[in-house]
């Protein structure tokens, strides 16, 4: 089941944040699934703090760079792993002491801004991904997902996402769909899947 949230003129990354900053504490093990240019990544370094842990996946060396660069200009990343991978092989590249108690996982799908537009991720292996962070997810933790249908193939790997987000167990998993623009199928999807409940995690 999935609750329906329209909510005009919200930032959905700026969601994704408020969010993930509601679930996450200093010294826990987060993961960003789609690196991108490095603001999801720098978002967790920060909540984690120096004991906490980042696993950080993009398939573009372009955007790992990046990343390290708005890091290490930030005075973070000391506790971040990166990897120039597909988000589908994350289960395996993390520790398998940390399954299961991972508190966020956050996917931001599409094309590296500023990049080749040709180069998106793909609705299998983003699925495959999904399947893992569902298994490493800790009891309370919290899968963010932004999708955008706007572009070639993204309309498909979106209905996918809301697919699965739908085969989920709902006595395990809520799920809120959040949209700024109710009338346009191209619109942005923000996807937040609640292992646990809603509640602020620790309440």
């Amino acid at each position: 089941m999935i609750s329906s949230v329209f909510n005009p003129g919200i930032s959905l990354v700026k969601l994704a944040h408020s969010l993930v900053r509601e679930r996450v504490n200093p010294g826990d093990i987060v993961i960003d699934a789609t690196v991108g240019n490095g603001h999801d990544t720098l978002l967790l370094s920060t909540l984690v703090g120096a004991t906490g842990k980042v696993f950080g996946f993009d398939i573009q060396e372009t955007a790992i760079v990046t990343a390290k660069s708005i890091l290490q200009n930030s005075a973070s990343g000391e506790n971040v792993s990166l990897f120039v991978d597909s988000h589908a092989n994350m289960k395996k590249n993390i520790p398998t002491h940390y399954h299961r108690k991972i508190s966020a996982i956050m996917f931001n799908l599409g094309y590296l801004p500023g990049s080749n537009k040709q180069v998106i991720t793909q609705t299998y292996s983003t699925l495959t991904a999904l399947n893992d962070a569902r298994e490493l997810l800790a009891s309370n933790g919290i899968i963010t997902v932004l999708a955008y249908p706007g572009h070639s193939g993204g309309e498909v790997e979106t209905d996918n996402v809301k697919n699965w987000c739908l085969s989920l167990a709902p006595e395990d998993y809520q799920v809120q769909l959040h949209e700024n623009s109710a009338n346009s199928v191209t619109a942005p999807k923000f996807f937040a899947i609640f292992r646990g409940g809603i509640g602020i995690a620790g309440q």
